[in-house]
């Protein structure tokens, strides 16, 4: 279809999302935020947040990372899960996410910062469940991140 001349695009955001996983006393776990803003305040979510200007994808999930929870992890441990970009995703407008997962071999005590009111290790189960108040998409992020740690591949 041909671009109409002068035609008005939408503003697209873009985020970085992170899927980190530990095992706690043979617990598989999942580092979740408790959001502090609108949208979903209150509700369990995934570390991550908007990329700056001037970052790359990988190094705007590392900061956002140790911004709302006070886990450092390195740019190579990172590996990428998916796009997610549907619309209606986020209800403050058209925002695309970069998914990203790391695993861990320990469970670090989480301290949340940032937009963060509380930073913690919750079961898989408990995350997945769907009684469970979780913000925007991040059951389907963490179900593909699950899938691809089982298959061992480096990314997705």
């Amino acid at each position: 279809m041909a671009e109409q001349a002068g035609a008005a695009r939408a503003v697209v955001g873009l985020t970085v999302d992170l899927v980190v996983l530990g095992d706690s006393g043979g617990v598989p776990v999942v580092l979740a935020v408790e959001r502090a803003k609108p949208p979903f305040r209150g509700h369990l979510a995934l570390p991550g947040g908007f990329v700056e200007p001037d970052e790359g994808l990988a190094r705007a999930a590392v900061r956002e990372l140790a911004e709302e929870t006070g886990v450092v992890v390195g740019c190579r441990q990172l590996r990428q899960v998916g796009i997610y970009g549907d619309p209606g995703r986020d209800p403050r407008g058209r925002i695309v996410s970069v998914a990203y997962r790391v695993r861990l071999d320990g469970v670090p005590a989480p301290v949340a910062g940032s937009d963060a009111k509380a930073a913690r290790w919750v079961p898989v189960t408990v995350f997945l469940d769907a009684a469970t108040p979780v913000a925007f998409d991040h059951r389907e992020i963490l179900h593909a991140a699950l899938r691809c740690g089982s298959c061992g591949c480096p990314a997705h």
